[in-house]
């Protein structure tokens, strides 16, 4: 505990080798996840279920990370990043290697779906916050190359999981990607905490708390005893038989609970109160955080964002489970090398949506609203064009333009910022993550019940396409009525350096 609490972010030296560590760990814990289009074909052959029952698995390892996004955090703050990261090793690793002994779906479910689907939450936040400890006037930069492990280990996992499943199956597919994911807990070496975490702090405090409440415990003790002084006057020259006589009449009169009555009574008086003053403030800062969330959800566009978001979710993320299911199921694959799968060509794409995306934010004259409006008017676009492709190429070109349109997840912070203001920013990102992580669960299930339906993908994507575009029109037509009551905190023009540090954070 010799660390001090804070310390000045480095902007270099040792933060690049953090900066590597967490690339490594975001690569490993989310390449299966990312890519996990490629397994879920074998599933179905394996297990023989529903579509929509199996989609659950690729729908859970993606949006119970982002659900659970609070409670990451939280045990970051208070843990700290090292032990978070080899926690999560853990529990990445031992839910890939359980998949490989998945008896059913309902077992994969839990398996890959929640465990690792947790796991990759927790690395995400640990990875994030010990990036932001370590930089400053370069944390968009740094925070920049550690997302993007996401997408490469999505890449690489996509065409490694296909060879992994011919030389060794599905079986030991996973048991081999299990194995690399314990590389994890490796990568939380370098990640030397700046901040003491809240937990030790807590404990630190809590301990000098029971000390000095056992020494004026004692204190008081000694004040309210009446024997001993009257033991200390005592002569010890009485003649043995009186002076024991004397010892068991006192010890038949003192009265010890009567003397500490008034400390049992007063003990019970201090708990009740702090129990009372707990409660208060935990009621009162409830009530606080309630009343700020109604005020956010009275802003209609952040409202229409949250819509938006949570309907391109919805739609825009089952490509990645299904592409390669409707490449294979309609005979587009036949007589093709499929040397670069879908998959890799949408997370390729989606690196470089990030990067352009992003790039295109700081032009002054662009409003990142409309931006991500556009982005979801282009990506329903290109899955309304699904059904009616009749090539793998066609499938290929329409991966890449989901796959870039995708990248807008980069702008949620600065169009966050612009609806909400900077000085609300991380609650109301928080937010925005949670509608989109609850559309990453369904979507998948839901296409896969509209196959089971109608054995066929084209009204599956007729509705997802759908969606997209509802929610990119409805985004931009609500943004652009006038008289918006402009958002608390956005009255005056921030400062920009400070601005871009702190949704560099969020993102």
């Amino acid at each position: 505990m010799t660390l001090p609490s804070t310390k000045k972010a480095l902007d270099g030296g040792w933060g690049w080798a953090v900066v590597v560590a967490s690339f490594l760990a975001l690569f490993l814990a989310y390449g299966s996840p990312q890519s996990v289009g490629v397994l879920y074909p074998e599933w179905l052959s394996t297990y023989q279920e529903g579509k929509g029952m199996t989609a659950w698995v690729g729908s859970l390892v993606s949006g119970v990370g982002l659900i659970a996004s609070p409670i990451c955090s939280a045990c970051v703050v208070n843990f700290g990043a090292r032990p978070v990261t080899i926690f999560s090793g853990v529990m990445v690793s031992g839910g890939l290697m359980l998949s490989a002994f998945a008896p059913n779906v309902q077992f994969l479910i839990f398996s890959y779906g929640i465990v690792v689907g947790i796991g990759c939450g927790l690395v995400y936040a640990a990875t994030m916050t010990i990036t932001c400890q370590y930089f400053d006037k370069r944390r968009g930069l740094a925070l920049g190359i550690v997302s993007t492990g996401t997408s490469a280990g999505g890449f690489v996992y996509a065409t490694g999981q296909n060879e992994l499943i011919e030389l060794f199956g599905l079986g030991g597919c996973l048991l081999i990607i299990g194995s690399l994911a314990l590389n994890i807990i490796a990568c939380a070496g370098p990640m030397r905490p700046l901040h003491v975490p809240t937990y030790y702090l807590k404990q630190k405090a809590a301990a000098l708390q029971k000390a000095e409440g056992q020494l004026l415990e004692k204190v008081v003790i000694s004040d309210l005893d009446p024997v001993k002084p009257v033991a200390s006057d005592k002569k010890t020259s009485d003649d043995p038989p009186t002076a024991m006589v004397a010892a068991a009449g006192t010890e038949g009169v003192k009265e010890p609970p009567a003397a500490d009555a008034p400390l049992a009574l007063g003990r019970s008086f201090s708990i009740c109160a702090l129990l009372v003053e707990v409660i208060k403030t935990k009621h009162k800062s409830y009530s606080s955080y309630a009343r700020s969330m109604a005020e956010l959800f009275r802003d209609r566009v952040f409202g229409a964002l949250c819509v938006a978001i949570f309907l391109f979710s919805l739609g825009a993320f089952p490509p990645l489970l299904f592409l390669e299911d409707v490449a294979q199921s309609g005979g587009l694959t036949d007589g093709v090398s499929l040397l670069l799968p879908l998959v890799s060509i949408v997370q390729v794409a989606g690196v470089l949506g990030k990067l352009g995306l992003g790039a295109m934010t700081d032009i002054r004259w662009m409003n990142s609203v409309h931006l991500y409006a556009f982005t979801a008017v282009g990506a329903g676009a290109a899955l309304l064009a699904i059904p009616v492709t009749e090539s793998y190429a066609g499938l290929q070109v329409i991966s890449a333009a989901i796959g870039f349109m995708s990248g807008n997840w980069s702008i949620t912070p600065y169009a966050t910022t612009k609806v909400v203001g900077i000085d609300r920013l991380t609650e109301a990102h928080g937010i925005l993550m949670f509608f989109g992580g609850f559309g990453i669960m369904l979507g998948p299930p839901v296409v896969g019940w509209f196959f089971d339906w109608m054995q066929s993908y084209d009204l599956a994507f007729y509705f997802s396409g759908g969606c997209v575009l509802l929610g990119g029109f409805l985004l931009f037509l609500v943004s652009s009525l006038p008289c918006r009551p402009r958002a608390k905190g956005d009255s005056h023009p921030a400062d920009p350096e400070y601005t871009s540090d702190l949704v560099a954070a969020v993102a």
